[in-house]
């Protein structure tokens, strides 16, 4: 089925996917491309919209990303978000400067005119914003129909060329109406239908994996037990049944018995084709004195391929290795489409391929972690496991951090149970994207009856999110906390003082390392 779509050039952001999520929540097909694809060839694949992005640069640089002019002559709507709008007004004639004050965070911007784009039944709207440039004069023919205290034109249109320009972000959810500005450009400016859904990307995603592994190919999936894997692992199945294999590595580094649950789920309520090699002690050994969160990562995914390759050759021949690679992995690890900056690199996708002997077949790649839950969900999976909260392939490795150790491992475990026992109890699992404790290197004096104690640190982590991408910390009641604290420190020997993380993402990440 051919989908009505939406294109977005990358030129760097790190919301750039964002806003390919938010659209896609109005059931809009929509696809991510590098900035500086030539506008005749994507004419070809008739978008029926264009959305110019973000990006870290400034137009007025040297060697700052430009598009296609062509681009806004195509015949299609183009919507310009913050560094987008400014390469729209650079583009047409329009006039762009360094602005007096950078505008970073909330901001205030009132709607000048009627506009298709700004029709969200309010006069003031409260916005996200990330500029250090503004639009000092917008181009010949547009109307500015948005104003705010540090940028004289924060937002501009010309009806009948149909071009919009946004210097906000209306996909980051701090922007207030955010996703009626978008679905205001999709349905009513481009005429989208909002024709795309899970039940039908479940079918599609089917037919591709059996065009791209043809009748004979067989393919292993490394299975984690983690909700992207086994989504992925059951569109295989349906595709091409008996000619997958999933292998499950226990690497040493799960939480509480989790290996034994795994196996339990997918070899007996699943019926999934199974094969589960223990290399718990391996990957410990390997990990022996090594401090840095990067080389924990590469020495993780380096032994798994190790161990997955000796597995898959024990049990016959492959063609295909399948991984449940998600949009945010990417976009962490490597600028993707554009020119954004990689922040860490990810277990999937960390300079693993290479390496590999098979093909890689990632059928979720250009899902969010949201749209995998509503696939699962299409699936038939259990309501219970479709939310059950990400955890990271490096596994306990970065979220102790400094060396790990069998010792710390098991301090951590066990402190980790206690904060997914008091989290469930309370009612809260399902509303936070993430739960979980962090060990740190950190000792303190401590005092348990008349005893001094010298021990170590737990931090407890709690996020809420819709995708993974921006995160806030959770206000948990303060008796859930004084609960999981006098908990740990009481059944966890080796632990004596626990603390609460209230840093959001950005500027930190959801995980420690």
């Amino acid at each position: 089925m051919a989908h009505q779509t939406i294109l977005v050039l990358d030129f760097g952001s790190q919301y750039t996917q964002l806003i390919a999520r938010r659209l896609r929540e109005l059931s809009v097909y929509t696809e991510i491309i590098p900035f500086d694809t030539p506008a005749d060839v994507i004419r070809e694949r008739r978008p029926v919209g264009v959305v110019l992005s973000g990006g870290p640069s400034s137009v007025l640089d040297k060697r700052a990303p430009h598009c296609d002019q062509g681009w806004f002559d195509a015949g299609v709507p183009v919507l310009g978000i913050c560094y987008g709008m400014q390469e729209m007004t650079r583009a047409l004639g329009g006039q762009v400067a360094p602005a007096p004050e950078r505008e970073y965070g909330h901001a205030m911007v009132a709607v000048r005119s009627a506009s298709p784009l700004l029709a969200t039944g309010t006069e003031e709207l409260r916005v996200w914003a990330s500029h250090g440039d503004r639009v000092a004069g917008a181009p010949a023919g547009f109307d500015v129909t948005g104003t705010s205290a540090n940028a004289p034109v924060a937002a501009m249109e010309n009806g009948q060329r149909r071009l919009y320009g946004l210097l906000f972000h209306p996909e980051v959810a701090h922007t207030e109406h955010g996703l009626d500005i978008l679905r205001n450009f999709a349905r009513d400016i481009c005429g989208c239908r909002g024709d795309w859904t899970m039940t039908s990307f479940a079918d599609e995603a089917i037919g591709r994996i059996r065009a791209q592994v043809g009748p004979q190919g067989r393919v292993v999936c490394g299975l984690s037990g983690g909700v992207d894997s086994t989504v992925a692992a059951v569109l295989l199945h349906r595709a091409i049944g008996d000619r997958l294999t999933c292998i499950f590595v226990d690497n040493g580094l799960l939480r509480l018995n989790e290996a034994r649950q795994i196996e339990d789920r997918f070899q007996g309520r699943m019926q999934l084709p199974l094969v589960a090699e223990d290399a718990s002690a391996l990957f410990v050994d390997r990990l022996a004195g090594v401090t840095d969160p990067e080389r924990k990562r590469k020495i993780i995914g380096s032994t798994f391929i190790d161990v997955f390759e000796r597995a898959a050759g024990a049990i016959g021949e492959f063609d295909f290795l399948a991984q449940g690679t998600l949009y945010p992995d990417v976009i962490e690890s490597v600028s993707v489409v554009g020119p954004s900056a990689p922040i860490k690199s990810h277990h999937n996708v960390g300079g693993l391929p290479e390496r590999l002997r098979f093909a890689l077949v990632e059928p979720l790649r250009s899902l969010f972690k949201d749209e995998v839950r509503a696939l699962g969900t299409a699936l038939g999976l259990e309501d219970d496991f479709v939310w059950r909260q990400p955890f990271p392939g490096p596994g306990l490795a970065v979220r102790i951090l400094g060396e790990v150790t069998p010792s710390r491992l098991d301090l951590l475990r066990r402190a980790d149970a206690v904060v997914a026992e008091e989290i469930r109890r309370a009612g809260l699992y399902r509303r936070l994207w993430q739960s979980f404790a962090v060990l740190l290197p950190v000792q303190s004096v401590g005092v348990m009856g008349d005893e001094r104690t010298y021990e170590y640190t737990i931090a407890v982590r709690a996020v809420e999110s819709r995708d993974g991408m921006t995160a806030d910390w959770a206000r948990l009641p303060h008796e859930v906390l004084a609960t999981i604290s006098s908990r740990v420190v009481n059944e966890v020997q080796g632990i004596n003082r626990v603390v609460y993380d209230i840093s959001s993402k950005p500027p930190s990440t959801i995980e420690w390392e």
